[in-house]
């Protein structure tokens, strides 16, 4: 049963509605699906209600839960707290912050503060430190694996240091195209190419349920 935690619609950078999104991952056999469009303080207050408009409207006729979410991208780190909190009062049932990927000029120190912000996923987070992999366990911040081209480079990496701490990691897609989503066949291969096992990627599915649950 797949779950994705991390995709994007017309809303930011990706190409579909959201309706469109959604039955699409319904079709490919995904039973929940959050949609995370990118936020900053231009948009954050437009985009979290339409979602959350949206899900509602979608939720009673599928098989698949939609969930309103968000992902603060490329912020000065100073303002990833104060807008982590913006985002839950709004209403965005997951929130994520777009990580230190090594393949886009994200500031230095938004991993750090992310994770001090207790954001529920730090999306792609490149050549995370081990301090900050053992803090992301501390507070509860789940680590992401990536399917998305160039995030996904530093998998290992993050999937290394994350066991090593014993911090909780989630496998996503960073869905923009419709052939980013993917089959619970290619999430494993994902995972296993990260150096994972299956119950590695067993647990990261119960994590992403994990993080729907404690959000209501």
């Amino acid at each position: 049963m797949m779950i994705d935690l991390h995709t994007h619609t017309l809303f930011s950078d990706g190409e579909l509605l959201p309706s469109e999104l959604v039955r699409r991952a319904e079709v490919i056999g995904y039973r929940a699906l959050a949609i995370t469009d990118h936020a900053d303080t231009s948009n954050l207050d437009w985009i979290v209600p339409r979602l959350i408009q949206v899900c509602q409207d979608l939720n009673p006729h599928g098989k698949i839960r939609a969930i309103p979410g968000i992902e603060l991208t490329h912020l000065p780190p100073a303002l990833i707290v104060p807008l982590t909190s913006r985002a839950r009062a709004l209403g965005a049932k997951v929130v994520l912050v777009h990580g230190e990927t090594v393949v886009e000029p994200v500031p230095p120190g938004t991993n750090h503060q992310a994770i001090q912000a207790g954001v529920d996923i730090l999306a792609h987070p490149g050549l995370i430190s081990e301090e900050d992999v053992n803090l992301a366990r501390e507070k509860g911040v789940f680590l992401e694996i990536t399917s998305r081209q160039g995030h996904c480079l530093t998998n290992g990496h993050v999937a290394r240091l994350a066991q090593k701490a014993g911090t909780p990691l989630i496998l996503n897609t960073d869905t923009h195209l419709p052939e980013d989503l993917i089959t619970r066949e290619k999430a494993l291969k994902v995972a296993l190419g990260a150096g994972l096992g299956s119950n590695d990627f067993e647990r990261m599915l119960e994590n992403s349920w994990q993080i729907l649950s404690r959000r209501g």
